[in-house]
């Protein structure tokens, strides 16, 4: 397959598993299903010079300090709101300010702003606790194991009933502030709320599909779907582009805007690499991002035929439902994304190199979705 037929998007992310995850070029290549020329030929087109690497790696130490200075400075501020008039209180009230709050921020910079020495408030630490402190630090035992039994989903409340059929006498309230200090909390949910947000779309095409999911041949029905990813940069929005006869990802984008152009580059990449002789069947729900005016005449352009499912109704769409649970489940679940670009590799590196290649299907007989379009195409030609 010639190197035109991919993206820009594509072979970054192709030539980054080289440059920044160390992975070997053959390795890539075959994963990939290019030749090492084409790879090699990427890598000298993307990869950074030394000299801008260096420039923007200083560019990234001095951003990383005045993150630091500004981490300070603001957390400062922050101990000083939250301190209010404790700072005109005894000492022993200092000091238990600086004990519930040592958790957030450092013990000598909550000393120096409580105006006490750290001598003196290790001093105060070591002193024996009250009878009320000692019931609350086994409590707080019982509420930890009940929480995380919840799997780390069950706010104050549910964690106050499970007390109670426990036999412990607490009010609400206390489990709340035992909770609190600890940083214990519910887990609030990943996905909007359903429910009719207004509006209409601008173009709404039949619903072709009609819920038919078994084909007999690649390039007759895709279905497209949008979700997003956490990461603590902000959302990661991610677009794919699915081929109903042997479930592979066809196409995809990464953006940090759920827009049209991000439905659009993985309907492009799609084109580009399956490069379909016939009509094909793109499948979609009635998001603005698919009812838009460019969206249809793309479709048009390329001889694809738009299929749409009717509000509220997403089980025309199960397939790429499917493939959002998995790749939540079985990657994004299991880590934490410092920002938008680290969730990018990773995202790249489930379906480039584990989903499409590797990951086995029972829909397809335990085969992977590239092994098992090869075997097709093997039967077609040998017939």
């Amino acid at each position: 397959m010639s190197s035109q037929r991919y993206p820009d998007e594509f072979k970054v992310e192709a030539v980054k598993q080289v440059t920044e995850r160390g992975r070997r070029v053959k390795e890539v290549a075959e994963h990939l299903g290019v030749s090492q020329h084409s790879l090699y030929a990427w890598i000298r087109r993307y990869q950074q010079p030394d000299e801008t690497k260096q420039k923007e790696q200083a560019q990234a130490d001095e951003i990383r300090r005045l993150k630091a200075q500004l981490r300070d400075v603001t957390d400062e501020r922050d101990i000083l709101k939250k301190a209010g008039r404790v700072l005109r209180q005894a000492v022993r009230v200092r000091y238990a300010f600086i004990k519930d709050h040592e958790r957030a921020h450092p013990v000598r910079r909550l000393c120096r702003l409580m105006d006490v020495h750290p001598s003196g408030y290790y001093a105060w630490k070591r002193q024996p606790d009250s009878r009320r402190q000692r019931e609350d630090r086994r409590l707080l035992g019982v509420i930890k194991q009940s929480w995380l039994e919840s799997g780390g989903v069950y706010g104050y409340r549910k964690i106050h009933h499970d007390l109670r059929d426990l036999g412990e006498r607490c009010g609400k309230h206390r489990v709340a502030r035992l909770m609190r200090g600890e940083g214990l909390k519910s887990q609030t949910g990943y996905r909007r709320r359903p429910g009719f947000r207004g509006g209409r779309p601008a173009v709404v095409a039949p619903n072709h599909l009609q819920q038919q999911f078994d084909v007999s041949a690649p390039n007759q029905a895709w279905v497209t779907d949008i979700t997003y990813i956490r990461t603590h940069e902000g959302w990661l929005y991610l677009s794919v582009v699915l081929d109903l006869f042997s479930r592979p990802v066809v196409g995809w984008s990464m953006r940090p805007r759920m827009d049209r152009e991000l439905a659009m580059n993985a309907l492009m990449m799609a084109v580009w690499r399956r490069q379909p002789d016939g009509p094909v069947v793109v499948h979609s729900d009635q998001g603005s991002q698919f009812s838009s005016h460019d969206w249809q005449d793309f479709l048009k352009a390329h001889g694809l035929v738009g299929s749409m499912s009717r509000r509220g109704n997403c089980h025309d769409n199960a397939v790429a439902e499917s493939f959002f649970q998995l790749l939540k489940r079985e990657r994004i679940r299991r880590r934490i994304y410092p920002d938008r670009e680290e969730a990018r590799r990773d995202v790249f590196d489930y379906i480039e190199l584990f989903y499409n290649t590797r990951r086995r299907h029972g829909y397809i007989g335990g085969l992977s979705p590239v092994e098992f379009e090869k075997r097709y195409f093997n039967r077609l030609a040998s017939v």
